[in-house]
């Protein structure tokens, strides 16, 4: 995370100190830096410099449209998996020609949408979804640009709930039924088949489980044009990983030059989808300790933010780095569990991590550009964080901390 460094014992994310941030804004509050960001995006633009290719960043690990906004300006694509998701990437200036739409559950009303936006592309995952756009796209005169996610039955060895390219998962078609989707979608007035896709899962940290779902999908292709089924593009999907303890996941440098040895001269365009891997050390959340409190010898530091913040430590028990954002000399060092005021005892930040710090003091989670307040929720009733998006020595407030109010305004009590 070299965008978000100690400097005089203090943490800043660019130039600009998060002690400051947190005394306008308050806590507990997302702060994200533009440069890391652009940083991460140019690694896939450079690596892939030479090749037709399209990046699509995933929407779904971190939604807000200042962050939207930043990838749009570089020229990114999207991956989407709803059609709020479509809103957000057009309201924040993307160009919906360089969208893909995944995912398993896309609606009629979805469907009516993405076409009228004129997306790139459908990431199509069964056999009646085929049958429902090809539907769509007869019924308003115009072919709906299509992709069948293949599953490859590769295991990505990471967390089961993030694994999407098994057999057990609920995503795409098994590569049997894709021969039969494929030909079945060759004959279909309302569809134009452009593509193959294949997502593996999320936080791989080797390139091997890539190269063996890539080797599985290019016998498909070559089997599908020798019965003149021309496929042009192949998207290989995201789920890059990074580093949030001691993991080594590969560059994108590395992934994307072993990914181009094995197509060699092939006349396809490349398209990944990348979420985590450009957000994630993009971000942290400041969160303040409001108590220190033992019970026996367990100490307990609780904090402001809590599993309605950043849910990934209590869903997929996932470690995230928490350090002080400024140096406590006086403290003493003791162990504790961080964790929130909500009522479950699944409400943690962090459990056993040694640490120097007093009550009141400020602390960042690191690593939390990504799915942490994508998200969020009102649990317990309480209001979702503040967001903002460093630029340089300039603090740009990208959403503004709800209100109670916020909440219910969309409720009416019983009369």
């Amino acid at each position: 995370m070299e965008n978000f460094t100690f400097k005089n014992n203090q943490l800043f994310a660019e130039a600009v100190a998060l002690t400051r941030i947190a005394e306008e804004f308050g806590t507990p509050c997302f702060v994200y830096s533009r440069a890391a960001l652009e940083q991460q995006y140019r690694a896939y633009e450079e690596a892939l410099a030479g090749c037709s290719h399209l990046v699509c960043y995933a929407v779904k690990a971190n939604s807000n449209l200042a962050v939207l906004s930043v990838l749009a300006k570089l020229g990114s694509g999207f991956d989407i998996v709803s059609g709020g998701e479509l809103a957000r990437v057009i309201a924040a200036g993307g160009d919906p020609a360089r969208v893909i739409f995944s995912g398993v559950g896309k609606t009629i009303e979805e469907m009516h949408a993405a076409l009228d936006a004129g997306i790139h592309c459908f990431n199509v995952e069964s056999p009646l979804e085929l049958e429902q756009l090809n539907d769509v796209a007869m019924q308003r005169n115009v072919r709906a640009p299509v992709s069948i996610r293949v599953n490859p039955d590769v295991d990505a060895k990471t967390h089961p709930y993030i694994s999407t390219g098994l057999k057990e998962n609920k995503f795409g078609v098994s590569m049997e039924d894709a021969r039969l989707l494929y030909r079945q979608a060759s004959t279909m007035a309302g569809l134009e088949l452009i593509g193959l896709d294949c997502h593996i899962g999320s936080q791989l940290t080797s390139i091997e489980p890539f190269l063996a779902a890539l080797e599985r999908t290019l016998l498909l292709i070559d089997e599908l044009a020798a019965e003149g089924i021309s496929i042009r593009h192949l998207d290989i999907g995201g789920g890059l990983g990074v580093q949030y303890r001691d993991e080594t996941p590969p560059a994108p440098q590395e992934l994307i030059h072993a990914v181009r040895q094995v197509l060699g001269e092939r006349p396809l365009t490349l398209v990944l989808e990348p979420g985590r891997s450009i957000c994630a050390n993009a971000g942290v959340l400041l969160t303040h300790v409001n108590n220190i409190k033992t019970n026996g010898e367990h100490r307990f530091a609780i904090v402001d933010a809590a599993m309605n913040d950043i849910i990934r430590p209590a869903l997929y028990q996932a470690w995230m780095d928490v350090v002080p954002v400024k140096v406590n000399e006086t403290a003493a060092v003791h162990t504790y569990d961080l964790v929130g005021p909500i009522c479950e005892t699944g409400d943690f930040i962090g459990r056993q991590r040694e640490l120097a710090i007093d009550n009141g003091d400020l602390l960042a989670v690191r690593s939390a550009g990504a799915y942490c307040f994508a998200m969020s929720s009102n649990y317990n009733t309480r209001n979702r964080a503040v967001e903002v998006l460093v630029d340089g020595d300039q603090v740009h407030l990208a959403r503004r901390r709800e209100t109670y109010e916020d909440q219910l305004a969309l409720e009416n009590p019983l009369d």
